[in-house]
């Protein structure tokens, strides 16, 4: 490649190294799998191949395609009301808990059902448990307040057969715990995931949907269509993610005996030191900041554990190799 033309291309988001969705996406290849996406891919700037991620309906399809062809998921439907994830992120965000979890195995990371992972929130995609359980064959539980989400999970486990058997899906009947109500106090999990709702209000949603269709250069709308969907409770919580996250901070302590590692996504980087400072009072022996970019934006994910090192040590000893 000359230097002319890598100016005139864009630069690849880094990704992780195991990450499937690293290489740029064959669209015409991926068109085949589902009806429709052929009609929704584009030509950009730099004359290559993208589809309208301004249209929800575009990166469903797109979403769908590449579950078909680099995780084998055949079936994956929902409402068009609930969050459609954009895959590359998610992945990302099990892959590094993969390599957190290796930390205390010698560096290897456990594979199979002896391993269990818990996401707070699932949503109707289910799309933690599929990677999880694709990538690693961890088994999961997945949770959510949502019923009608849940009935959508269920249904793409059922209809899927690599996750009939690994996945299992269980109501958080209450709307402000995380594992209360979920974890049973002598039930164990490697490690907790969340992607918690962001936005505080409808108002603040409906920005966030216009700064996002800004930077995909859309026209401006006085009625934003958020192109990746999300229903209220997906998407909206009362005091935002800093309020969820630190009740998820406080609960843990509770649960410290039940899990290795808990953890979550944090979209507001202002919103660490308060967490930082939680976890050092609720006495958490290691706090772990590991930031993940997609696209045009940047997050991180925040991993505690209230074990040393030697107890982590013991713990993958017990569960993952005997």
């Amino acid at each position: 490649m000359s230097k002319k033309d890598a100016k005139k291309s864009p630069s690849k988001p880094k990704l992780h190294p195991r990450n499937r969705n690293i290489a740029p996406y064959d669209l015409q290849k991926l068109a085949t799998l589902v009806s429709g996406l052929s009609k929704n891919i584009i030509s950009n700037k730099y004359g290559g191949e993208t589809i309208n991620f301004s249209n929800p309906q575009a990166v469903r399809q797109l979403n769908t395609a590449i579950l078909k062809h680099y995780y084998r998921i055949d079936y994956w439907m929902f409402s068009p009301k609930n969050l459609c994830p954009p895959i590359p992120g998610r992945a990302d965000y099990i892959h590094y808990m993969a390599d957190l979890l290796a930390e205390s195995n010698s560096g290897i990371i456990p594979n199979g059902p002896k391993v269990k992972a818990y996401d707070i929130g699932t949503g109707a995609s289910c799309i933690y448990p599929i990677i999880g359980s694709v990538e690693y064959n961890w088994k999961f539980i997945a949770s959510d307040i949502d019923e009608k989400s849940l009935s959508f999970a269920k249904k793409i486990v059922e209809l899927n057969p690599s996750l009939k058997s690994k996945v299992e899906i269980r109501l958080q009947e209450h709307k402000h715990s995380k594992f209360y109500g979920v974890i049973d106090k002598r039930e164990k999990v490697d490690i907790s995931i969340c992607n918690p709702p962001f936005h505080s209000s409808k108002e603040n949603a409906e920005k966030g949907s216009f700064r996002k269709l800004k930077n995909l250069g859309s026209e401006k709308t006085e009625s934003p269509v958020l192109n990746f969907s999300g229903n209220a409770s997906e998407l909206i919580t009362e005091g935002g993610e800093y309020r969820f996250i630190q009740n998820m901070i406080r609960e843990s302590k509770k649960f410290a005996d039940n899990c290795l590692w808990f953890s979550s996504l944090v979209s507001k980087k202002p919103n660490l030191k308060a967490f930082y400072k939680s976890l050092t009072k609720m006495e958490a022996t290691e706090v772990k900041t590991i930031e993940i970019g997609t696209g045009n934006k940047t997050s991180r994910i925040l991993a505690w554990t209230f074990k040393d090192k030697e107890e982590r040590e013991t713990w993958a000893k017990e569960r993952w190799t005997k």
